[in-house]
């Protein structure tokens, strides 16, 4: 298959992510934005009238007028399934996207209905590529044509960039982190405004839990066509703060080998990933950032890279969690996917 003209599917296109695939995907280089499906309520509607539209602007010209399909493989008018991106609720895609991956879509999904599943790839491009190798485990098991590959948790993403760079100079074996995460997390509605508003919620259900899981299977490896994870203890923390956008994080990390923040500054700033990942249009071409400025944490960015009194370092982070955690993620795991050869 070509490069371009890759037909693109949204499952979940109303909610805010999938407003955010939709947008990436209008001009994006090798996909084509064929349908957008949703609920049954709001299926057979002007896509931007079925929208809530929750991003700066209005909705694209070129998807706005689209037709909102139903969550069926056969209700989408496509010749050669290629790409579902998927941006349903964990309870409605655990039925949804087995029917896409077995309709032959190569299911891109940010749910995290099947991340825990031992066929399905849990992936950061930049990070752990190799484990696409379980599609092959997957398909056979399974019996599908197409697949379902996952990306994490937003706050995960930021975490385990930063970790991945400094696990491979250093070797990582104890991470402490506690998050700020923005109510655009929770998606729309969301966070109530009483709630949140002036306040910061010490708790966000199921999230630390991920957090822990899913940083020690993106940094542990694949063998025998199994996943075994990293050999990382890892404690975390959350709150949810009334930000609009962008998941901050603080982490102290402990090592084999204790570096300095200098030489941490600089494993961080040569980090890139492999050359396949580097080739890739959404990929940035630095995927974790330093500065040196004490008051900006703000690719990730990381920032205050100091000595630990309880471990060996610690520094504060922060992602974006919808451009490079939920639906960028996504999308550059479809890439990915291209790249190697899975779709195609």
């Amino acid at each position: 298959m070509s490069r371009t003209g890759i037909p693109a599917v949204v499952l979940g296109a109303t909610g805010t992510v999938g407003q955010r695939l939709v947008c990436l995907l209008v001009a994006h280089p090798w996909f084509e934005l064929v349908a957008v499906a949703a609920s049954e309520k709001k299926a057979g509607r002007r896509y931007a009238d079925a929208c809530r539209w929750m991003l700066p602007g209005e909705p694209p010209a070129r998807a706005a007028d689209r037709r909102v399909d139903r969550l069926d493989p056969d209700a989408i008018a496509c010749d050669r399934p290629a790409v579902a991106f998927s941006a349903l609720p964990a309870d409605i895609a655990r039925g949804v996207e087995p029917r896409f991956a077995e309709a032959g879509y190569a299911v891109c999904s940010n749910a995290s209905a099947f991340r825990g599943e031992p066929d399905v790839p849990l992936v950061i491009p930049e990070v752990n590529p190799d484990h696409l190798v379980l599609l092959e485990r997957q398909r056979a098991g399974r019996g599908w044509s197409g697949f379902i590959v996952t990306n994490p948790n937003c706050s995960t993403t930021g975490i385990v960039l930063a970790a991945k760079a400094l696990d491979e100079a250093f070797d990582l074996r104890r991470v402490s982190v506690t998050t700020l995460q923005a109510v655009s997390g929770a998606g729309y509605p969301g966070v109530p405004s009483l709630d949140v508003l002036g306040n910061v919620i010490p708790w966000i259900p199921g999230e630390e839990e991920k957090i822990e899981r899913e940083t020690r299977r993106l940094l542990g490896r694949v063998e025998d066509r199994g996943r075994i994870e990293a050999d990382v203890a890892v404690s975390a923390q959350v709150n949810r703060i009334p930000v609009v956008d962008g998941h901050s994080f603080c982490l102290s990390l402990g090592f084999d080998t204790s570096p300095s923040p200098d030489a941490a500054a600089d494993a961080l700033r040569r980090f890139r990933g492999d050359a396949t990942v580097r080739g890739l249009p959404s990929a940035p071409d630095r995927p974790v950032r330093v500065t040196a400025a004490t008051d900006r944490p703000m690719s990730i960015i990381v920032g205050r890279i100091r000595p630990c009194p309880v471990l060996d370092l610690r520094m504060v982070g922060l992602v974006h969690n919808t451009l490079r955690g939920a639906a960028g993620g996504a999308l550059l795991n479809a890439e990915l996917l291209v790249a190697e050869g899975w779709i195609g």
